[in-house]
């Protein structure tokens, strides 16, 4: 049994994102005092009891607006009203009876789900105001305070009904797929033509996406989890407020992550931000793989795809086997490619080489290459271990370990790459001295 889906829906900021935040127990969607902040729905898996719901958070509805991405969350909002199996319906008791809410009311009605009229912010004197919900002509109102806790459990409780039993089955192992580059690239694009439904706001504005929204795949029988994320621009010019927040959301999810899709505008070029991100996903030690976005525009440009192999070349030099790929989002170009590359990517991420297999390749590579001196002396590498995967960890065992120098670890991981087939991976290296055993 599917758990019960309860989509909280209103206009903007009444505190729906607030609310969300509380029902899940932790501050999953982007919460300011100001309206617009929600686009996309976001959702996650709450418990109460015995009980489990899934719950959608939604943008503000606001149905006259006539501005394109207005009506672009409104329809994720609609969307998310049709797929639900109960509303909570939230209003602002401080602002009171609105006709904007008279306008979801409308909606609501015709949806024909279970609506449960959710009155926030009812702390203090606007607790006065809630009488002026029932002209709405509904029988029971909830009223609540989600910043101050009041009124949540009375909520759960009625709800508690339409709740689904807790299910005891152990949490599927999938890869974790984050898609990220500078605004505007094309992420949300992405996301919705791998689902194949617009699941996701996108627009020509940089900057539509703010939160991380994590979105279930299935291709070829096989799961996957999407997580799309905001524009992360250069560091000083992040503005203070909801973008530092959603370039917090971007890195925070980057740990949670194990493979990490970086999109690039191909007509654009790529760029210094483009290598800053290669470089935080490196540093993080997931799987990298570039997509080269926007290949059909890219094939009208004469030398086009040329000039975007030389500056990849250029740009990411410290990557052993750099995945590149060319696609068209918009058009679903390389999909099938896509997933391939990202199974070969996650198989290289979480694979474990057995020692005798390792011996044998690092007697080879040994001997084809040995390191330089160090301050005269020689530097001897007794062996090496796999130390852990995801990332590949190995460690080197040495007679001087702070003799091994950079190039020779870069010389062993390209080794590591062509003999293992390690593709898109950071595998790392680090460098111990041998314990000398005394008699």
């Amino acid at each position: 049994m599917k758990p019960a889906v309860f989509a909280i829906v209103g206009r903007p900021n009444v505190g729906k994102s607030t609310l969300f935040n509380k029902f899940c127990g932790k501050r999953k969607a982007i919460v300011q005092d100001l309206p617009g902040i929600t686009r996309d729905r976001n959702d996650a898996l709450c418990h109460y009891r015995d009980r489990e719901f899934n719950l959608v958070d939604t943008g503000g509805l606001d149905l006259k607006s006539g501005e394109k991405l207005t009506d672009m969350v409104c329809g994720q909002s609609e969307s998310a009203i049709a797929q639900s199996d109960a509303i909570l319906f939230l209003m602002d008791a401080r602002d009171g009876l609105t006709p904007v809410d008279e306008e979801v009311h409308d909606l609501l009605r015709k949806s024909h789900k279970p609506v449960y009229y959710v009155i926030n912010k009812t702390e203090g004197k606007a607790e006065k105001r809630v009488e002026e919900f029932y002209a709405l002509g509904v029988e029971t109102l909830y009223p609540i305070s989600s910043e101050h806790n009041l009124g949540l459990s009375d909520l759960l409780d009625a709800l508690y009904p339409r709740m689904s039993p807790e299910q005891e089955t152990e949490e599927e192992v999938v890869p974790k797929i984050i898609v990220m580059g500078r605004p505007n690239a094309g992420k949300s694009t992405l996301v919705n033509t791998v689902l194949k439904e617009e699941r996701l706001v996108t627009s020509d504005v940089p900057g539509t996406t703010r939160d991380t929204i994590d979105t279930n795949v299935t291709r070829n029988k096989k799961h996957y989890l999407f997580i799309d994320t905001a524009g992360i621009r250069k560091r000083g010019k992040v503005e203070w407020g909801v973008e530092q927040y959603s370039v917090s959301r971007a890195e925070a999810a980057l740990k949670r992550a194990n493979i990490a899709l970086l999109l690039v505008d191909g007509v654009e070029g790529i760029t210094e931000q483009d290598t800053k991100i290669a470089g935080m996903i490196v540093e993080a030690g997931r799987g990298l793989i570039v997509l080269v976005n926007k290949s059909d525009l890219l094939a009208k440009i004469e030398e086009g795809r040329e000039r975007v192999a030389r500056q990849i070349e250029f740009r990411f030099p410290f990557f052993a086997d750099l995945q590149v790929l060319y696609i068209s989002a918009i058009n679903a170009k390389g999909m099938s490619r896509l997933f391939q590359k990202i199974d070969a990517v996650y198989e290289g991420y979480n694979t474990r080489i057995p020692t005798s297999d390792l011996n044998r390749f690092f007697e080879k590579i040994s001997q084809k290459h040995t390191p330089a001196l160090y301050k005269n002396k020689t530097i001897r590498i007794y062996y090496i271990t796999q130390a852990a995967t995801a990332p590949p960890t190995f460690v080197l065992f040495s007679n001087i370990p702070a003799g091994v120098t950079e190039n020779y670890k870069r010389y062993i991981q390209n080794q590591l790459c062509e003999t293992f087939g390690f593709r898109g991976v950071p595998i790392r290296i680090k460098v111990r001295a041998r314990k000398r055993v005394v008699l």
